[in-house]
């Protein structure tokens, strides 16, 4: 049931991230900008439980998602900037 729980916090995650840091090089679309949430959210979970702030099996809250989601998209704008500039 964890999962589940961390899924549907990274999935409002995701939009609100998305809300807060608008962008060129951030995900247009709604899908995308939903699993980088999710996956904001399950980073913000297992960074929290190694530094000691969540217990094993307990998923990171609504604010530990969007800070995850927004570094994630952080990194995504950066690294699709670059390859935006390669090209």
């Amino acid at each position: 049931m964890s999962i589940i729980w961390t899924i549907i916090i990274g999935f409002v995650a995701g939009v609100i991230a998305k809300f807060i840091m608008p962008g060129d090089n951030e995900p247009s679309g709604f899908i995308l900008t939903t699993i980088l949430g999710i996956v904001g959210a399950f980073v913000a979970t297992y960074l929290g439980q190694s530094l000691g702030w969540y217990r094993p099996g307990e998923g990171a809250g609504l604010v530990g998602a969007v800070v995850g989601a927004i570094i994630v998209l952080f990194v995504y704008g950066f690294v699709a900037g670059r390859s935006r500039r390669a090209i």
